[in-house]
C-alpha cells in the first residue's frame, strides 16, 4: 500500500509538466519563436547591422545620419526592402527633405530596384514617408563583368539628401523590414527560344569522313581548266574586239600627243 504513491509520483510530475507547457507540445512539435526586433543600425558598410529576411528593425535616429543594414540572399530569391519613416513635427522642420534607400551587393555595387519608390521627398506637412525597393531575382551564376545580383551579402543604406541645414539632427523613427520570396534559381527568360540574329548561311555540318554526294551530271557539265583557257583565247570573241579597239585608241592618242608636243604651232595657228 505504501508503494503506490511512490510509483505514481513520476507520472504525476510528467502530467504537471505537460499541462504547464501549454500548446507548445500539442502536436509533438515546438511552436516557432517570433523573430526578435532589431533596434540598432550601423553607420558604414563595416558596421552594418545584420537583419534576416522576415525580421524587422526599428529604432530612433537623427536626420542626416547614414544608416546601414546587411542581409544574406540566396539563389532564386527576390528580396524586397520596405522602410517606413515617422518624421518629426511640422513646426520643427524648416523645409522639405528627400529620403532615399539604396541596396549594394558584396562588391559595393549599387543594385537597381525593379519596383517601389526608392526616393521620396517629404514635405514639411508630411508625417510619414514610405520607401520600397524590390531587387532583381538572385541568379545562381553570372559573368564577372556583369552587374547581375549573385548570392551573398547585401547592404541597405538609408540616407536623407537635399536636407536643409536646420533639419539636420532632428529625431526620426525608422522601421525597416526585409522580405524574401523564393523561386526558381534560374529566372524566367534565361534561355532564348530563337536566336536574336538568324544564321546567314544556315545548313547542317557534315562529318569529316562523310564525303558529300555529287551527281555525275553536275561533275561532267562543269568546264575543265583547259576548256576555260581555250574559251578565253577563242576567236572571234568580245574580248578580242575590246582589246583591238583599246589598242587602236591608245595608238591614236599617242600620235596626237606627240604632234601636239613637237609641233604646237601647227595646231594653234
Amino acid at each position: 500500500m505504501r508503494v503506490t504513491p511512490l510509483l505514481g509520483l513520476p507520472v504525476a510530475t510528467a502530467a504537471l509538466a505537460l499541462a504547464t507547457a501549454g500548446p507548445a507540445f500539442a502536436g509533438g512539435k515546438a511552436s516557432p519563436k517570433p523573430r526578435r526586433t532589431i533596434g540598432t543600425a550601423g553607420t558604414s558598410f563595416l558596421t552594418a547591422t545584420t537583419v534576416r529576411p522576415g525580421q524587422t528593425a526599428r529604432l530612433s535616429a537623427s536626420t542626416g545620419d547614414y544608416l546601414y543594414w546587411q542581409f544574406a540572399a540566396a539563389a532564386g530569391q527576390t528580396d524586397q526592402v520596405a522602410v517606413t519613416l515617422t518624421l518629426p513635427s511640422e513646426t520643427s522642420r524648416a523645409g522639405a527633405a528627400t529620403w532615399t534607400v539604396d541596396v549594394f551587393d558584396g562588391l559595393r555595387r549599387r543594385q537597381a530596384c525593379t519596383e517601389g519608390p526608392q526616393t521620396v521627398a517629404a514635405q514639411p506637412g508630411t508625417a510619414k514617408a514610405e520607401l520600397h525597393c524590390t531587387l532583381r531575382q538572385i541568379r545562381s551564376w553570372a559573368e564577372p563583368w556583369s552587374s547581375d545580383p549573385l548570392p551573398g551579402t547585401y547592404y541597405v543604406r538609408l540616407s536623407a539628401v537635399g536636407l536643409p541645414d536646420q533639419g539636420a539632427g532632428l529625431p526620426v523613427d525608422v522601421r525597416l523590414r526585409i522580405s524574401a520570396k523564393n523561386g526558381n534559381a534560374e529566372p524566367s527568360g534565361a534561355h532564348l527560344k530563337a536566336p536574336l540574329a538568324p544564321a546567314v548561311n544556315p545548313g547542317a555540318t557534315t562529318a569529316p569522313e562523310a564525303a558529300p554526294s555529287v551527281e555525275p551530271s553536275a561533275v561532267s557539265s562543269a568546264p575543265k581548266p583547259i576548256q576555260r583557257a581555250k574559251s578565253w583565247f577563242s576567236w572571234p570573241s568580245t574580248r578580242w574586239w575590246w582589246t583591238i579597239g583599246g589598242g587602236v585608241l591608245a595608238a591614236a592618242m599617242g600620235v596626237a600627243g606627240y604632234s601636239l608636243t613637237r609641233h604646237p604651232r601647227r595646231w594653234f595657228s
